[in-house]
């Protein structure tokens, strides 16, 4: 594992990274999702694509790369850019799984890969606006401290930076930003997601000009089972319309 600081606003990021097939003239980069880590996505392609440099990144505020300011997605993907410039990395082929699909399509590398990519809203279970509505009817009252009980598990834990970043990413809708994509995509996504269904991204590919759609079993973390079917489509997709 490797570590570099970047400077952005004024601020500084350190983030952690690993490099496999570090010869290879391609670039591979992988971006985790929300709540996750490099780890997770390099126990799944590490064993793939030998010809491409695998560029695994801990993004601020998770695994080992530290974060003390409150992001958005935008400037997450202004501090990749940054960290992949000091790498001399190219944006060939860049993966984004849930919240790093966004990161990765704002990036605008040759080749787009979504895996379960959020951006598109999915309507909260009336369980979920329930909650939300009695937390923020109590909290004037001082009942702020009570948001441990009533925010989801992915969150109850996180600091308050983390927080408020989240509060900023975890609604966005990103159709706007699909639809701007004219460059080669392919759409990676779990027949059985229900953090994000598999209607979001046939909704995604009728707004992206060159998208592919490639519906695998299995749920949110689906690539996990099917990598190597996953890196042989990419391989192929690469090879006939980026070469």
């Amino acid at each position: 594992m490797a570590l570099k600081e970047i400077t952005f606003e004024g601020n500084k990021y350190p983030i952690h990274y690993d490099i496999l097939n570090p010869k290879a003239e391609k670039d591979f980069i992988v971006l985790h999702g929300w709540g996750s880590n490099k780890e997770i996505m390099k126990a799944a392609f590490a064993k793939t694509l030998p010809g491409f440099r695998h560029i695994y990144i801990d993004m601020p505020g998770f695994g080992k790369s530290s974060n003390e300011t409150v992001l958005n997605t935008q400037k997450y993907a202004q501090i990749i850019a940054l960290f992949l410039n000091a790498l001399n990395a190219k944006k060939e082929i860049v993966a984004g799984h849930s919240f790093g699909g966004k990161v990765a399509t704002l990036l605008e590398p040759d080749l787009l890969v979504l895996l379960s990519s959020s951006g598109v809203l999915v309507p909260k279970p009336w369980q979920v606006k329930a909650k939300i509505a009695l937390y923020k009817a109590l909290k004037p009252f001082g009942f702020s401290a009570l948001r441990r009980f009533f925010a989801s598990d992915d969150v109850k834990e996180m600091n308050p930076v983390m927080y408020e970043t989240f509060k900023n990413v975890v609604d966005e809708d990103f159709t706007s930003v699909f639809a701007k994509h004219e460059k080669p995509a392919l759409l990676f996504w779990g027949k059985e997601d229900t953090a994000t269904p598999l209607w979001t991204a046939e909704k995604i590919q009728t707004l992206m000009k060159s998208a592919k759609l490639y519906p695998m079993e299995g749920d949110h973390y689906f690539f996990t089972r099917h990598s190597d079917t996953v890196a042989k489509i990419i391989n192929e997709e690469y090879h006939a319309n980026i070469i």
